[in-house]
C-alpha cells in the first residue's frame, strides 16, 4: 500500500514537472514526494489514536521539507506538491488525486470554528504560488486558482480564479460575462460618463458652429461676425470692469 501510493506520488511529479529527469531522482530529492511520504506515516498514526506521535511526525517533515501538512488531512495518491516550501493544509483538508500544489500554498481556514473548516480540493486542479484557499467548501475539478488569488467561496469546475477576493474569470476556457469586474467598477461607470457627455458637447459644439456659418451666409456677413451678440458685448464689459477697478484704486491712494 505505501509503495503503489510512493510510486503514484513520483510518477505525479515526473508529468507534472518537465525538469524531472528520472524517477530516482524524484524520490532522492524532491521536497513534496518526502512531505507526503511522512505525511502518509503521520495520518496512520492518527487513526491509531497516537495524536501526540502523529503531529511530532508532521513537524519533523515540515523540518526537513518546509512543507506543513496536518496529520488529519486527506490526501489521494498521485498529488504533486512542486517545491513546497511554505504550504500549508489543514486538519480537514481533503486533496484528489491528480493535484498540482506549487510554493506557498494554504489550504487553510477562515477562523476557530469547528468541524469542515478546510477545503476539498477534487481531482486535476492546478493551486498556484502563493494562492490562498480558506474555507470548508470545494474546489470543482480541474479549476485553476491563479498565483497571488484569496479563494473565499466554491469554484465551479474547470474554472480559473484570480485576485483578491477571488473571482471567476472563465469557466470551461470561455469568459464568464456575468462576472466581468468592470460591470459594477464605479471608475469605469464614471469614465463611461465622461465619455458620453464629450460626445454631447462635441455634438453642440458642431450644430452651434454650422448655424454659424448659416447665419453669416444669411446676413452677408464674413463669418467672424456673426458670432452672437454676447460675445461681441464681452470685450466692451471687460474694458468697463477694468476701468472701475482703476477708479477704486485710484480713490485709495
Amino acid at each position: 500500500m505505501f509503495f503503489s501510493r510512493l510510486r503514484k506520488d513520483i510518477e505525479a511529479a515526473k508529468r507534472n514537472d518537465p525538469a524531472a529527469r528520472n524517477k530516482f531522482e524524484i524520490w532522492l530529492t524532491y521536497s513534496g514526494v518526502h512531505a507526503l511520504s511522512w505525511h502518509r506515516f503521520a495520518n496512520r498514526l492518527y487513526k491509531m489514536h497516537l495524536r501526540l506521535l502523529a503531529r511530532w511526525a508532521s513537524q519533523f517533515a515540515k523540518f526537513l521539507t518546509g512543507i506543513e501538512i496536518h496529520p488529519a488531512a486527506k490526501i489521494a495518491p498521485g498529488v504533486f506538491i512542486d517545491h513546497g516550501m511554505g504550504v500549508v493544509i489543514g486538519e480537514t483538508a481533503e486533496v484528489e488525486e491528480g493535484v498540482v500544489i506549487y510554493q506557498g500554498v494554504t489550504l487553510g481556514g477562515t477562523g476557530k470554528e469547528r468541524g469542515k473548516r478546510h477545503p476539498t480540493i477534487k481531482k486535476n486542479v492546478t493551486v498556484s504560488s502563493g494562492a490562498k484557499v480558506l474555507g470548508g467548501f470545494t474546489v470543482g475539478e480541474g479549476a485553476r486558482i491563479g498565483a497571488g488569488a484569496v479563494v473565499l467561496k466554491e469554484v465551479p469546475p474547470y474554472a480559473t480564479v484570480v485576485g483578491v477576493p477571488g473571482r471567476v474569470v472563465r469557466i470551461n476556457g470561455e469568459k464568464t460575462q456575468d462576472l466581468i469586474p468592470e460591470k459594477d467598477d464605479p471608475v469605469m461607470k464614471e469614465v463611461s460618463f465622461l465619455r458620453e457627455r464629450i460626445f454631447e458637447l462635441e455634438e453642440r459644439l458642431e450644430k452651434f458652429a454650422s448655424w454659424e456659418e448659416t447665419h453669416a451666409a444669411k446676413n452677408g456677413l464674413p463669418q467672424q461676425n456673426a458670432a452672437p451678440a454676447f460675445q461681441q458685448e464681452i470685450p466692451a464689459a471687460k474694458t468697463a470692469d477694468d476701468k472701475d477697478h482703476k477708479e477704486k484704486q485710484d480713490e485709495n491712494l
